[in-house]
């Protein structure tokens, strides 16, 4: 009998280790997933985001809010977005930016990354016509290109590591509470 209390305590102790190491892994299904709160502090963290565009314009992206598109397997990021420029009346425009990307992994670094992201939706505050729609069109192409590769969740390779075995990311899956991907 106290061989079996023995084993039956060393396989609750060994399944207790991702739980207390590796929150969000699990080993024994071969999986992480990450929570919606986890993702959006992460990506609350990397903002703001600033670019210069032809020298004439600075557009920044601040106040992210990530949303989940499980149907459609992608991420969305809505922020705020400013363009900032002296040939502009007031010398600020303000908006607010709606992006989608895919997702991927990215090996070398150990980081799931925003792929091809998408404007889908930008409004300018206080703007009509040609002058909106090129101010548009600079905004879209700023925002693409600083979320395109951003990092939403890196990983050690000790949290990749359990036991003898480094593991490395396979299929990714969005959920409608979170990233769930798969341990290879």
């Amino acid at each position: 009998m106290p061989a079996v209390l023995s084993r039956r305590h060393w396989f609750l102790s060994l399944a207790a280790l991702p739980a207390l190491g590796h929150a969000g892994f699990n080993f024994f299904t071969g999986e992480y997933t990450a929570s919606h709160a986890e993702l959006q502090a992460l990506v609350e963290r990397q903002f703001p985001l600033e670019q210069r565009y032809a020298e004439i314009f600075q557009v920044r992206l601040r106040d992210p809010q990530l949303g989940l598109n499980a149907s459609a397997q992608r991420t969305a990021i809505t922020a705020t977005l400013s363009i900032r420029s002296p040939w502009l009346r007031g010398g600020l425009v303000e908006g607010l930016v709606a992006m989608s990307s895919a997702l991927r992994w990215d090996a070398p670094t150990r980081a799931l990354r925003l792929d091809r992201p998408t404007v889908e939706r930008l409004d300018l505050q206080g703007l009509a016509g040609g002058d909106a729609e090129r101010l548009r069109r600079i905004g879209a192409a700023v925002a693409q290109e600083l979320l395109h590769d951003q990092v939403l969740r890196s990983f050690t390779k000790e949290e990749m590591t359990f036991g003898l075995k480094t593991y490395e990311i396979g299929a990714i899956t969005v959920l409608d509470g979170g990233i769930k991907v798969q341990l290879e």
